[in-house]
C-alpha cells in the first residue's frame, strides 16, 4: 500500500478502527425534517449511510438542478468542517469530528466515481455536466486535504478513507479479481502530496478505460457478476446484475468476516424479536434462518443496484436469489418461499426507497429488484417460473445446459409475463441461463473416462495398478486420498481420476496423455496429441454452440418477430406490450470457464453476460494480448463457428441431448410459427432431473447449501 513512509501525526489505524466501531443509524420511518437535497445528502451520511447519500445524486432530477444542488452541499460542508476540530484543546483526538470527516470525505469520493462512471447517463447528466461538477467536487477535496495539513500536519482521515476503499476492492475474491486488479494499479499512482487529487484521477482513468466499460458503452452488451462483493465499483462499468445462491452467499460471509458479525448483531438485535421460535429451536427453522441469513448477505447487492432498477423501470439492476434446492422440485412451497422472500425484501427496500429518492416524483417505492433463480433439473421449474414471473417477479433459471431447458422454461416466464401485463403489472427483467461451463466440464469428463475405461481394458490388473497410481500422483492427488480411493471400485476410480477437481479442464494434461501411451491406446504422444487436441478444441465451445442456438431461437430478428406476433394473437398484448415482454429476457450466458466464453457471446439486444471475478480479469487480459478491436466482438452470437468442431461433439450423446430441440420444443416451435429443424433427440422434460450435468450440479448445489445452512444454524446457536 502507498505511502508508509508517510508521517501521521494522527494514526491511520486509530482513524480506521473509530471508523469500524462506528454502527450506521438504522433507517426508519419518519426521517427526521430534510431541507433540501443538499440538507438531506449531508444528514444520510452523517448517519453512516455514506454510499447511499452519494447515490441520492444519480437521478435525472437532480440532475437538473445539480449546479445549484452540488454549490450548497460544498459550501455546508466546508462550513461543517471548519467549525469543528479534531483536536480538542488538550491535543486529544475528538473522535465524533474524526467519524464526520470520514463520512463526508467517502461520501464525496463516491459521488465522484458515480459521476464518472454509467450511472451518470442513467441519470441524464450531459458529458459537459459530469466534468465541471467533478472539477468543483475534486477541487473541495482537495482544499479539505489541505485544512487537514493545517491541523494535522498530514491528512490522515482523509488517507483512511482512501485505504478502506480500496482495501475493501482487494478483497475481492481474495485478491484474485478486476476489482482488486484495479485497486493495486490506483494505490500505486497515490501522490502522498496530493492524495484526493491523484486517487480521483486515477481511479476515474480505470473507471472510463476499462474493457467493460467500453463495450457496455458501445452497447455491444450488458453484464453481470457472479460474486455477491464489489459490485459499487462493477456498477461503475456498466455492470446491472449480479447472480447469486447459497454457496456464493456463504462466500461472501467467508470472504468478509465484518459481514458475518454484523449478521450476529442483526440476528441479536432483530431477528430475536422477530422470530423467537428461530432461537429457541433453530434446527426447526434451519431453512428460514438460511434464507434470512442469506438475504441479509445479499441486501448490500439489492441497495447497489436500486438506482439502475428503478431508473430502467425494472429493465436492469438485478440480484439473483437462489430457491432452497430442497424444495426445488415443489411448486407450491417454491412459490411460497417465493413470496415471503419479497414481502421481507420490500419491507426493507421500501424504506431505503425513502431515502434514497427522498424529494423525488417516484411512481413505485420498494419494489424488489429480484431475479429468482429457479432449477430447471426439474419439470416443476416450467410452473414455477410462470406464476412467479406473473407476480411481476423476475426469474433465472440456473441448473440449465440445454435447448430444451432454455427455451421452455424461457416460454414460461414469458407466459407469466404476459399475463401480468394483461393485468396492468409491468414485468421485471428475467434470465434464461445457460450454464455452458459447467456442460463443457461434464462433456470432457465423461468423455475422459470412457477414454481411460477404454485403455485400460487392454492391459492386466497389476499393469492398470500401476499406470493408475503414476497418473493420480502426476495429476497432484495426495496420497492419503490416493490410498482410499484405490480401494474403491475401477469406475469411481476412474470418474475420480477424470473429475475436473482432479483432471482439471483440458484432455490435454501431460500426466494424462503419458497415462494412455503407456496403456497402448496410442502409439506415442504425438499421435495422442493429435487425436485429442480436436477433441479439447470442440469441447472448448459446446457451451457456445448451445447458447448461440438457444439466441438464434428466441431471439434472432427473424424468430424474435414470430414471438412477438404469438403473444399478440395468444395473449391479446398489443404490439408495443408484446415488444416489452420480449425486451424483458435476456440470454444469460454463466459459469464461465475462459474468456472465448464471454467474447463469443457478444449481442446488443437480449443478452447479458455474467462474470465470475477471475474470469473479468482473463477477459481483460486476453482482450490486451491480443489487442482485440472493440467492433470486431458486435453480434459475435451470430459468428460461425467450425463446423468441423460440431461435428465432434455430435458423437456425444450428451451434447446433442443439450444442442437439439425435443418434441416438446418443437412442438412448442411449430406454435410459434418457427419452421427450421432444430433437431428433435433434444432433453426430454422427464429427462431434466438425471441428466448428467443436472444430477451433478444439483448435488453441488445441495451439499454447499446444507453446509451453509449448518454454518448459520450454529452461529444462531451461538447466540442463544
Amino acid at each position: 500500500m502507498y505511502g508508509e513512509n508517510m508521517k501521521i501525526y494522527v494514526n491511520k489505524d486509530t482513524i480506521i478502527g473509530i471508523v469500524r466501531k462506528a454502527e450506521p443509524e438504522p433507517l426508519s420511518l419518519p426521517m427526521s425534517p430534510r431541507i433540501d437535497h443538499a440538507d438531506h445528502i449531508i444528514k444520510t451520511s452523517l448517519m453512516g449511510w455514506t454510499k447511499l447519500a452519494a447515490d441520492h445524486i444519480l437521478h435525472p432530477e437532480f440532475a437538473k438542478i445539480a449546479n445549484e444542488a452540488f454549490s450548497s452541499l460544498i459550501r455546508r460542508v466546508e462550513h461543517l468542517l471548519k467549525s469543528e476540530k479534531v483536536l480538542d484543546h488538550s491535543g486529544r483526538l475528538n473522535e465524533e469530528v474524526v467519524l464526520k470527516r470520514f463520512r463526508i470525505y467517502d461520501t464525496l469520493f463516491e459521488m465522484i466515481f458515480n459521476l464518472s462512471g454509467a450511472e451518470s447517463k442513467w441519470a441524464g447528466y450531459t458529458s459537459e455536466d459530469v466534468e465541471n461538477h467533478i472539477k468543483h467536487l475534486t477541487n473541495a477535496l482537495d482544499y479539505f486535504e489541505s485544512l487537514e495539513r493545517q491541523e494535522l500536519g498530514e491528512p490522515a482521515i482523509m488517507y483512511s478513507v482512501v485505504e478502506m476503499q480500496l482495501n475493501d476492492l482487494m478483497k475481492i475474491n481474495k485478491g484474485k479479481s478486476l476489482v482488486a486488479r484495479v485497486a493495486q494499479e490506483v494505490s500505486k499512482k497515490i501522490d502522498r502530496g496530493s492524495i484526493a487529487r491523484s486517487y480521483i484521477n486515477a481511479m476515474a482513468n480505470q473507471i472510463r478505460d476499462l474493457f467493460y466499460r467500453k463495450a457496455y458503452e458501445a452497447g455491444l452488451c450488458k453484464f453481470g457478476n457472479d460474486y455477491a462483493l464489489g459490485l459499487r465499483f462493477l456498477r461503475h462499468l456498466g455492470f446491472v446484475q449480479v447472480s447469486t445462491n447459497p454457496p456464493l452467499a456463504a462466500t461472501a460471509y467467508n470472504d468478509d468476516p465484518e459481514l458475518l458479525e454484523r449478521f450476529k448483531k442483526y440476528a441479536k438485535n432483530v431477528l430475536a424479536k422477530e422470530h423467537p421460535e428461530w432461537f429457541e429451536n433453530p434446527e426447526k427453522y434451519a431453512d428460514e434462518i438460511a434464507m434470512e441469513a442469506t438475504r441479509f448477505a445479499l441486501m448490500e447487492n439489492f441497495y447497489v443496484f436500486r438506482v439502475p432498477f428503478i431508473l430502467s423501470k425494472y429493465h436492469d439492476g438485478l440480484v439473483s436469489y437462489q430457491l432452497n434446492p430442497l424444495i426445488a422440485n415443489d411448486v407450491e412451497k417454491s412459490v411460497e418461499a417465493v413470496k415471503i422472500f419479497v414481502t421481507r425484501l420490500e419491507r426493507d427496500l421500501s424504506v431505503y426507497d425513502e431515502y434514497l429518492w427522498w424529494g423525488y416524483n417516484i411512481p413505485e417505492k420498494g419494489r424488489a429488484n429480484l431475479v429468482v433463480k429457479v432449477a430447471a433439473a426439474y419439470p416443476a421449474a416450467i410452473e414455477i417460473a410462470e406464476r412467479i414471473n406473473e407476480m411481476g417477479v423476475g426469474q433465472n433459471i440456473t441448473v440449465s445446459f440445454t435447448v430444451s431447458q432454455e427455451i421452455l422454461i424461457g416460454f414460461a416466464a414469458i407466459k407469466g409475463m404476459a399475463k401480468a401485463i394483461r393485468k396492468g403489472i409491468i414485468p421485471t427483467q428475467t434470465y434464461d441461463t445457460n450454464m455452458g461451463g459447467r456442460l463443457e466440464d461434464h462433456l470432457r469428463e465423461e468423455f475422459a473416462a470412457q477414454l481411460l475405461l477404454k485403455a485400460i481394458e487392454r492391459v492386466d490388473e497389476a499393469r492398470r495398478s500401476v499406470v493408475l497410481e503414476k497418473l493420480a500422483k502426476g495429476l497432484g492427488v495426495k496420497d492419503d486420498v490416493w490410498q482410499e480411493m484405490k480401494k474403491r471400485d475401477l469406475k469411481s476410480i476412474v470418474s475420480f481420476l477424470t473429475s475436473r477437481r482432479v483432471l482439471g479442464r483440458n484432455l490435454l494434461r501431460d500426466a494424462f496423455i503419458d497415462a494412455l501411451v503407456e496403456l497402448g491406446l496410442y502409439k506415442s504422444r504425438e499421435e495422442a496429441l493429435n487425436s485429442l487436441q480436436p477433441v479439447e478444441e470442440a469441447l472448448r465451445l459446446s457451451g457456445t454452440f448451445v447458447a448461440q442456438r438457444v439466441y438464434e431461437i428466441m431471439f434472432a430478428p427473424w424468430n424474435r418477430e414470430k414471438w412477438v406476433n404469438y403473444l399478440v394473437r395468444e395473449y391479446g398484448l398489443t404490439k408495443a406490450e408484446a415488444e416489452l415482454v420480449m425486451d424483458r429476457i435476456d440470454l444469460l450466458p454463466a459459469s464461465k470457464r475462459k474468456p472465448i466464453d464471454t467474447l463469443y457471446t457478444f449481442a446488443s439486444r437480449n443478452m447479458t453476460n455474467t462474470e465470475f471475478p477471475d474470469h473479468q480479469l482473463n477477459v481483460v487480459e486476453e482482450v490486451a494480448k491480443k489487442s482485440i478491436v472493440l467492433e470486431d466482438l458486435r453480434e459475435s452470437i451470430y459468428q460461425q463457428l467450425p463446423r468441423k468442431y460440431l461435428e465432434i461433439l455430435m458423437q456425444m450423446e450428451d451434447f446433442v441431448k443439450a444442442y437439439e430441440a425435443s418434441p416438446e420444443v418443437n412442438e412448442l416451435l411449430k406454435k410459434i410459427g418457427i419452421d427450421r429443424d432444430y433437431g428433435n433427440r433434444g432433453l426430454r422434460v422427464d429427462e431434466w432431473p438425471s441428466y448428467g450435468p443436472s444430477a451433478k450440479t444439483m448435488h453441488e448445489f445441495t451439499e454447499e447449501y446444507l453446509a451453509f445452512r449448518s454454518r448459520i444454524v450454529s452461529t444462531i446457536k451461538s447466540l442463544t
